[in-house]
């Protein structure tokens, strides 16, 4: 009877794993925009941190130091937008309280 409750916890476990693969596979086709300056600067990145495009207006290209900065407020934009992407595709897969990354 023990060995019967084992292997239904067993196949429960790998079931979570494989879901778990597909979310994350899933995750790596889905692209996110950081937008900086009502877009002057945008940053296109996958939710597996793969950067596919960044776009800078031409008005900026003179001012090096607000074109760093608006950089940086693009990046911190697509990040956040990663994180509320993986944790509303995976979030659900986890114990209550648990957040990701691990």
């Amino acid at each position: 009877m023990m060995k019967g409750g084992m292997g239904n916890l067993m196949k429960q476990a790998q079931m979570m794993q494989a879901n778990m693969q597909k979310a994350q596979d899933e995750l790596g086709l889905i692209d996110v925009e950081g937008l900086a300056s009502n877009g002057l600067v945008k940053i296109a990145i996958s939710c597996k941190h793969q950067i596919k495009k960044i776009s800078i207006d031409p008005s900026v290209m003179n001012d090096h130091e607000m074109l760093e900065d608006l950089l940086i407020v693009a990046f911190k934009d697509a990040l956040h937008k990663i994180e509320q992407t993986t944790n509303a595709k995976m979030g659900n897969m986890l114990p209550p309280g648990m957040k990701l990354p691990f």
